[in-house]
C-alpha cells in the first residue's frame, strides 16, 4: 500500500500526539477523585461511581475498539479519526458545568468511545502511511510517547487539581487545536488498484493474531501493576511521602522509555524471542517487588519492569500489524487496542481478587503475577525459531 501522499514529520507527530490523548482520560482524574468523592458525598453510590468515572473509558475502549476497526477499514480512517476528535473534545470538558455524577460518568462513557476510535485510527494510519524501519521506529515511539504522557498528565492533572476538581477537565480542549490540524495534514490513505481484488479475498488471519491478543491482554494488565500497586507497596514499607513515590513512578516510566527504545536495536530478532526477554524482565520486576524489603529495593524492582514493559508492546503491535494487509489494517488495530485497554482495565480487578482488599497481601499477588508472566516468557521461547522470522523480514 503507498499513500497518495508521502508522510513526513508533521504526520508523524500528529499521529504520535494523537495516540497519547487516550492516557490522558486514564490518568487525568486520578489526583483529584478525593476532592470529586467529598463534593459529591451525598449522592448515593458515590464509593462506586467516582473510581468508575477513572475507569469506565478503559472498558469503553475494551468494548468498542474492535468495531471502530471495522468501521474504519469500510468507511475510512481519516472520518472516523476527525468524529472521534470532535466526541472527544465535547464528552472531556462537559464535566465542567456538569452538576450530576450519573451525567458525569455517562459523560465519560463518551470519552471511551472517541478514545476508541482515536487510538485505532492512530495506530492504523502508522501502518498505512509507513512501512519498514519507519513504521517500526513509530510504533516505538508510540510506547515511549504515551508512557511519557502519562507522567506529564498525572502532575498537570494534580497541579490543575489544586484549584478545584473540575478544572483538570479543560485540558481536553486540546482536541480544538488537534481538530483542525488533522483535518489539513492527514489524508485517507488508498490502497493499491492491482491489490484490492487480491485484497478483498483474503480472510482476517484470526488464528494468527489471536495469540497475539492474549499476550497484549496480559501486556496491558502488566502495564498498570505498577501505577496502580506500587503506592500501596511502598506504604506496607512504612515510605509514605509523596515525593518518594513519585521517585519510584519516575524510576518505572524510565524503565519503560529504555524498553521501548531497545526495541529498535533489538528488531533482527524474531517477536518470540524479544517477547521471552520482554516478559521474563516483567517477571523480575514484579518478583523483586514482592520481596523488597526497602525503597532502594522496589526503585530498581520497577525500573527493571519497565524494561520488560517497554519492549513488551511495541514488540507486539509490529508483530500484529506485519500479519496484515491494509484492508484489514484497521481491524487488527481495532483487537489490539482493545486488547490493551482491557488488561488494563482488569489490572487492579486482578489484585484485588487475589489480595481480597488486604493490602498485606499485595506482596503474595506480586509473586503469582510475576510466576504467571515467567511461564508466559518459557512459552514463548519454547516456540522453535523457524515458525516465527524475525520482526525485521516481517516488515521490509
Amino acid at each position: 500500500m503507498i499513500a497518495e501522499r508521502k508522510a513526513g514529520l508533521p504526520q508523524s507527530l500528529l499521529l504520535l500526539i494523537g495516540s497519547c490523548l487516550p492516557v490522558l482520560g486514564a490518568v487525568l482524574l486520578a489526583p483529584v477523585l478525593p476532592r470529586m468523592q467529598e463534593h459529591f458525598s451525598s449522592t448515593p453510590g458515590v464509593a462506586i461511581l467516582v473510581p468508575v468515572a477513572l475507569t469506565l473509558p478503559a472498558l469503553v475502549i475494551a468494548l468498542l475498539a474492535p468495531f471502530a476497526g471495522v468501521i474504519a477499514d469500510r468507511i475510512g480512517r481519516k472520518v472516523l479519526l476527525l468524529s472521534g476528535m470532535f466526541i472527544y473534545t465535547l464528552c472531556g470538558v462537559m464535566p465542567l458545568w456538569l452538576e450530576s455524577l450519573e451525567a458525569i460518568v455517562i459523560s465519560r462513557a463518551g470519552i471511551g468511545l472517541a478514545e476508541a476510535a482515536i487510538m485505532t485510527c492512530c495506530t492504523t494510519l502508522v501502518g498505512d502511511y509507513f512501512d519498514g524501519a519507519k513504521r517500526e521506529r513509530l510504533f516505538a515511539l508510540q510506547m515511549v510517547s504515551t508512557s511519557l504522557s502519562a507522567a506529564v498528565f498525572m502532575g498537570v492533572g494534580g497541579m490543575l487539581g489544586e484549584s478545584g476538581w473540575r478544572t483538570p477537565f479543560a485540558l481536553y480542549t486540546v482536541g480544538l487545536l488537534f481538530l483542525p490540524l488533522m483535518a489539513v495534514l492527514l489524508w485517507e490513505p488508498r490502497q493499491r488498484a492491482r491489490d484490492e481484488s487480491v485484497t478483498a479475498a483474503v480472510r482476517f488471519p484470526w488464528r494468527a493474531l489471536l495469540p497475539i491478543y492474549g499476550l497484549t491482554l496480559l501486556a496491558g494488565a502488566s502495564l498498570f501493576i505498577v501505577p496502580v500497586q506500587v503506592g500501596y507497596l511502598l506504604n506496607l514499607l512504612h515510605v509514605n511521602a509523596p515525593q518518594q513515590i513519585g521517585i519510584t513512578m519516575g524510576a518505572s516510566q524510565l524503565g519503560v522509555l529504555a524498553g521501548a527504545l531497545s526495541f529498535r536495536l533489538l528488531g533482527t530478532h524474531s517477536p518470540t524471542r524479544l517477547l521471552f526477554l520482554a516478559f521474563a524482565m516483567a517477571a523480575i520486576g514484579d518478583l523483586l517487588m514482592a520481596f523488597a524489603q526497602n525503597h532502594s529495593m522496589v526503585i530498581v524492582a520497577v525500573l527493571i519492569n519497565g524494561l520488560g514493559i517497554g519492549l513488551m508492546l511495541p514488540t507486539l503491535i509490529t508483530w500484529a500489524m506485519s500479519l496484515v494487509d491494509f484492508h484489514h489494517r484497521g481491524r487488527a488495530s481495532g483487537g489490539f487496542t482493545a486488547a490493551i485497554f482491557a488488561g488494563e482495565f482488569l489490572s487492579p480487578l486482578v489484585v484485588l481478587a487475589v489480595t481480597r482488599g488486604d493490602s498485606s497481601e499485595l506482596s503474595r499477588a506480586l509473586m503469582l503475577v510475576g510466576a504467571l508472566q515467567l511461564l508466559v516468557a518459557l512459552g514463548c521461547l519454547s516456540v522453535h525459531s523457524r515458525r516465527v522470522l524475525p520482526l525485521a523480514d516481517h516488515i521490509h
